[in-house]
């Protein structure tokens, strides 16, 4: 069998080193150093140069992080991937690709809290307009498109609203007008939604979630699928004729996430390449006993509702269903009566755990309002559609019964 034709647990598993490790050591080696010797000054010029495609300097490259993300291009058939030191790292390394003064994003307000921070108030700093709108209306999305929209951004399952946009007719519309269609993934990883086959032109992931593989490290990545014409980019027109569909690429790692200098650590490469082996298991696992849940906890009187796209109640849910399958990432919401009682739960826990990220292998609750958007305005809080009521649920891989009956234990002492 050629490895073309394996499984994608087998081509994660059997994804070849560059260069074969002399001690022929089974897991890539941590490659934890700074700087790479040469034979020659006419090869060091060369690596610089990009004639070759030697290691420099692990700011720009380093073979322990690039083996990562190999076997992240492999299974997702991708142009060119690159590993950064978180999502946020990946976002920011993204639009200063895409965007100038003078551009404009396209996207919703229903979007994680530092990712609109850096839409709103980073990115304005520097004379980029974001334009917010509903993403589940096709004609408001192409009311707000003009020829100076760099992209059109959203994340597939938003955080926390849960809101699901049509992604073949968001990509219809972003195609017919020459704007890339860029794409926050996390919640759904790489085993479960193929983003090219929406036709999404670059995806964006926060390694920490599930490829981390219980939150062992922080971590980023940037897909370019290479399907986009780069002749219709505000910004990257130019560099399209020379490079064509490579031209995001090759902006990106010769001059954005250089200059930045945000690249991945071999380490945390290292740990992220070991949570890609065991992703499907977790996933499958994690994302059954989310559904379990969210179902149980339906039928509790002291919950108001719950929210995840998995659910048959979910407006959503026919919609996610045909693009993300029956099992839509672990992470629900749920509304108690008032923040009072969000916070009284919140400190009945025993083993839920208090804490932010999501899909470690311990499950987590945290009260979005207060924490995650808790610096916003509560008008802001509003336009973003978050609720004071609100509870988020990152589903780990405990038993679903010692989590219910946690979760029922909390509620009683409201």
């Amino acid at each position: 069998m050629q490895k073309d034709d394996l499984s994608f647990e087998g081509k994660i598993l059997h994804t070849p080193y560059a260069k074969d490790d002399v001690y022929g050591a089974l897991s890539m080696p941590v490659y934890q150093n700074a700087a790479f010797e040469f034979d020659s000054a006419e090869a060091m010029e060369a690596a610089f140069t990009g004639k070759s495609t030697e290691h420099t300097y692990s700011r720009i490259t380093n073979p322990t992080v690039q083996y990562f993300e190999d076997r992240v291009k492999v299974i997702t058939g991708a142009l060119s991937v690159t590993a950064l030191n978180s999502g946020m790292a990946a976002i920011s390394n993204v639009f200063f690709t895409l965007a100038q003064s003078g551009s404009n994003i396209v996207t919703s307000r229903h979007l994680f809290g530092n990712t609109y921070s850096f839409f709103a108030s980073t990115l304005a700093a520097f004379g980029v307009e974001v334009r917010f709108c509903d993403l589940t209306s096709p004609d408001e999305v192409e009311a707000h498109i003009d020829a100076n929209t760099c992209a059109v951004f959203l994340e597939i399952i938003t955080n926390p609203q849960m809101e699901v946009t049509d992604l073949a007719a968001l990509s219809a519309i972003t195609k017919q007008n020459g704007v890339p269609l860029v794409a926050d993934t996390t919640i759904v990883p790489f085993c479960a939604f193929k983003a090219a086959d929406f036709g999404i032109n670059i995806e964006v992931v926060s390694g920490t979630k599930y490829i981390s593989g219980g939150a062992t490290g922080l971590g980023g990545l940037i897909i370019d699928y290479g399907n986009f014409n780069w002749l219709s980019s505000p910004k990257l027109h130019t560099t399209a004729k020379e490079f064509g569909t490579a031209a995001f690429t090759s902006k990106l790692r010769k001059e954005i996430h250089r200059n930045l200098g945000a690249y991945m650590t071999p380490h945390a490469a290292y740990m992220q390449t070991l949570g890609l082996e065991t992703l499907t298991i977790r996933y499958e696992r994690a994302t059954n006993t989310c559904l379990k849940l969210a179902t149980k906890l339906e039928k509790l009187p002291e919950v108001e509702s719950v929210n995840y796209t998995g659910l048959p109640s979910n407006k959503y849910h026919a919609l996610s269903l045909s693009q993300f399958g029956d099992r839509p990432g672990a992470m629900f919401t749920f509304n108690l009566a008032s923040r009072e009682a969000c916070f009284h739960f919140m400190n009945k826990l025993n083993v839920v755990r208090r804490a932010t990220n999501l899909f470690d292998n311990k499950t987590l609750a945290i009260h979005p309002a207060s924490t995650i958007f808790g610096t916003f305005t509560p008008e802001v809080r509003k336009e973003m559609n978050i609720s004071d009521k609100t509870i988020r649920i990152s589903v780990g891989l405990e038993d679903v019964e010692d989590l219910f009956n946690d979760i029922k234990n909390a509620l009683k002492i409201i």
